[in-house]
């Protein structure tokens, strides 16, 4: 087994972070614990994310497991300063202010790193005055959106005094949205993938299986690599210890111009400034 990715703590820029437009530091792999049930599984999985030396755990009040992630947090005996933490506004409710107190009170901290708008549900921007008065309160270090298209963070900027730097999106070589990445750095934006491993479809598929066989990684490596070389920040989903382990061994290798080329091959989208082929919203 390969050793744990070094911890250099939140603020400590270096080859595995990136510096957010507002001059935070945000770690390029993070925990995702979308679909984990509050309870055990959940503390379980971010206890062992933080010891493999994930530095950033990504939650969402829709989650409903921000409590354990906030045990696992105390149970790990990390400084705060030493973990990004990422909680979601969920656009059911009103006021993200408001709310966001509520998910500090859930995880048990004085401040979440970043806050994100889960999706534009009711349209882009109407939460975006509660975003900033919750970044103004100190809630929230950083400010962001998710499953966000091109042309809806153009409405966000259009109205904000406090820009998000962060756009969340599905993302993969199946799912390469070019566009929309493009248009997030021409705007200051980082952009994140999230479900890239295509919750599990994507492993078994021939071309990621030979660059995986090549290279003596598993597919999910090569994957998660393919985003890391793109400038993306990555947030694989798993509650299996050695996965978990395994997902974050993506730093000591390097995937060839040929193979990353043969994974943008595969996308599925056309280079789309979309968020989302299909909405749920």
């Amino acid at each position: 087994m390969r050793s744990p990715l070094p911890s250099p703590g939140v603020d400590a820029p270096g080859e595995h972070t990136r510096i957010l437009d507002d001059g935070h530091t945000i770690p390029l792999l993070g925990l995702g614990v979308w679909q984990v049930p509050n309870g055990p599984e959940c503390v379980n999985a971010v206890g062992w994310a933080l010891e493999a030396g994930y530095r950033h755990i990504d939650t969402a009040q829709a989650y409903g497991n921000e409590e354990s992630v906030g045990r696992a947090l105390r149970e790990s005996g990390m400084p705060r300063e030493d973990v990004f933490v990422t909680t979601k506004f969920y656009p059911g409710g009103t006021d993200p202010a408001a709310e966001v107190e509520q998910s500090l009170k859930r995880l048990g901290v004085d401040y979440v790193d970043l806050y994100i708008v889960h999706w534009p549900r009711r349209g882009p921007i109407w939460m975006w005055p509660g975003m900033e008065h919750s970044h103004e309160l100190g809630y929230a270090r950083s400010i962001g959106v998710s499953n966000y298209s091109v042309a809806e963070l153009n409405n966000v900027l259009g109205v904000a005094t406090v820009a998000p730097v962060v756009n969340q999106v599905q993302l993969s070589p199946f799912e390469h949205r070019r566009a929309l990445i493009a248009a997030g750095r021409e705007r200051g934006i980082v952009t994140e993938a999230y479900s890239p491993l295509g919750t599990g479809r994507h492993l078994s598929n021939n071309a990621v299986a030979q660059i995986a066989a090549r290279t003596g990684r598993s597919p999910a490596q090569v994957l998660l690599r393919w985003s890391v070389q793109h400038d993306l920040v990555v947030l694989p989903k798993s509650t299996h210890r050695e996965r978990i382990v395994e997902n974050a061994q993506i730093f000591d290798f390097t995937l060839s111009g040929d193979d990353m080329a043969a994974l943008d091959a595969l996308d599925r989208t056309s280079g789309t400034s979309r968020a989302r082929e299909t909405k749920w919203w």
